[in-house]
């Protein structure tokens, strides 16, 4: 490599770590709204939001990004993997944000910061109708965007893209329509199964502190690092990385209903865990994140699936969990337990859905994006359309805006697009758990151990360190010889469910 060509090389990294510094503080500010900011200064923050988010974007279409991108890109052969990945990365986020005017930017974050204090404040009132002009500003905006960007098949593909990459409506239509036509056969046999849990065994009131106490056990059991991240309170549950070394998350407790807390706080801490171990190499490049939205949501799922709602997880944890919250569950066996956690049933809210019936929620939010962005519904049907998906997918029928249209965060931030990526990380967890238990032939005793470390271990050598030096496909693919394929999740949903409902006994 010529001395320029280092020089050059050395510039541009120097110019992503800058972004990367301001993108920390970026998030260090949205963390602060949504954990505890004074309500009477949500709209000065908006402002700040609206100021950093775009002088960041400035910096991503500059001329000086512009100059690195074309003196590097003839050269990227001869760049180290890191580099070359980030000019990557770039150049795709130069290309698309180029396309629009940076005023349009920044007026758009300055829109969706106003709109996530609205959406909270039109949840907490059941008023869709407070929201209502929020949301049809930022479909207006997103639609528009696409226009901006193009698109080949279908508008949405644009906004699949930027979440998972490479991923299209046409194929979420067809792997969905197999995962919803097995999920669907397997409900009509749990429902008619002879043997029913006890969900109400339950029902037991479970002081906060409590689930905090037993939260933060088992995240430190799972591979939690309380030195590099933190556990705060919010309405709506979430994971933020500003570095590999300070990864946030919260969760939103419920007395009545301890398992929405202690699942997601599982759920959360996987994201967490996938960030605190990607490679220091990685910092402060475009690549210290995830891969792609679909493989993050494959480490939250692993560790609140496949991992937090196994048997063999409760087996081991369960009598601390007793201890804890005694005398409550002094007389209810593992087993019991077990089974009336994993009971399915049909439900409104998608974070305390079932593991069954969970991938028909984000079926419902993908059909409804696909057709906001193809223009064949506005924001006055789609409440009214909301409620009947969820009659026709799941037999319930919301009675309130919370815990119907307003229950997600998403589209206050108008993340369009996203949603999918929950049922490919669900698909992607139980693929990558099946070479997982190739790999690791005593899982079965792991999971019912005191020491996770194994699977830890194992998914940081094949997922967490890469961040996004490698493609999601391609961490897929090297993994486990083969690409996308939702009979591993068809299979332990059937295997599971069997042990639930014990529908192989006599």
């Amino acid at each position: 490599m010529s001395e320029s060509l280092q020089e050059l090389e050395q510039e541009f990294l120097d110019y992503v770590k800058k972004i990367s510094a301001f993108e920390e503080a970026l998030s260090l500010v949205y963390w602060d709204l949504r954990t505890g900011a004074p309500e009477k200064g949500a709209t000065q923050r908006s402002e700040v939001i609206g100021t950093l988010s775009g002088e960041i974007f400035k910096m991503k279409v500059s001329e000086e990004m512009a100059a690195f991108i074309a003196g590097l890109w003839i050269e990227r052969a001869n760049l180290s993997d890191v580099t070359r990945r980030s000019l990557e990365a770039c150049k795709k986020e130069y290309d698309l944000n180029k396309k629009i005017p940076a005023i349009e930017y920044e007026a758009y974050t300055r829109l969706v910061a106003q709109a996530e204090t609205v959406w909270t404040a039109a949840r907490e009132t059941n008023d869709y109708e407070l929201f209502k002009p929020y949301l049809e500003k930022i479909i207006a905006s997103k639609r528009h965007f696409v226009e901006y960007w193009g698109y080949q098949d279908n508008p949405y593909d644009t906004l699949l893209d930027q979440y998972e990459p490479g991923m299209t409506v046409a194929v979420l239509d067809e792997v969905f329509a197999k995962l919803r036509n097995s999920i669907l056969t397997l409900r009509k046999k749990v429902a008619t199964a002879s043997y029913q849990p006890d969900g109400t065994l339950l029902h037991k009131k479970v002081s906060r502190a409590k689930q905090k106490e037993f939260s933060e056990r088992i995240l430190a059991k799972i591979g939690f690092d309380f030195e590099a991240g933190r556990l705060d309170d919010t309405v709506h549950p979430f994971a933020t990385g500003l570095n590999i070394g300070d990864v946030r998350i919260t969760t939103r407790y419920d007395e009545a209903n301890f398992k929405m807390a202690i699942f997601g706080i599982i759920h959360e801490g996987g994201h967490a865990i996938y960030e605190q171990n990607i490679s220091p190499d990685l910092v402060g490049t475009p690549l210290a994140n995830g891969a792609s939205m679909g493989i993050h949501e494959s480490q939250s799922l692993f560790y609140e699936i496949i991992l937090g709602s196994s048997f063999e997880f409760w087996q081991s944890n369960y009598k601390d969990f007793q201890e804890i919250t005694a005398p409550e569950f002094d007389d209810i066996s593992v087993q019991e337990f077990y089974r009336a956690v994993n009971l399915s049933e049909s439900s409104l809210i998608r974070i305390e859905a079932d593991t069954l019936t969970y991938p028909l929620h984000i079926m419902i939010r993908y059909e409804l994006e696909k057709a906001i962005m193809n223009g064949e519904i506005g924001v006055d049907e789609l409440r009214d359309a909301w409620n009947d998906k969820y009659e026709a997918y799941l037999g319930v029928r919301p009675k309130t805006d919370a815990d119907g249209i307003l229950q997600d965060i998403h589209w206050s931030g108008g993340d369009f697009g996203y949603f999918p990526s929950y049922a490919l990380g669900y698909m992607y967890a139980a693929q990558l758990f099946a070479t997982l238990s190739k790999d690791i032939p005593n899982i079965s005793e792991i999971l019912s151990s005191d020491d996770y470390s194994p699977i830890r271990e194992w998914l940081t050598e094949h997922v967490h360190q890469y961040g996004m030096l490698k493609k999601p496909l391609e961490i897929l693919e090297e993994t486990t010889g083969e690409g996308l394929n939702p009979d591993y999740l068809i299979q332990l949903l059937n295997d599971r469910y069997e042990f639930i409902y014990k529908l192989n006994e006599a």
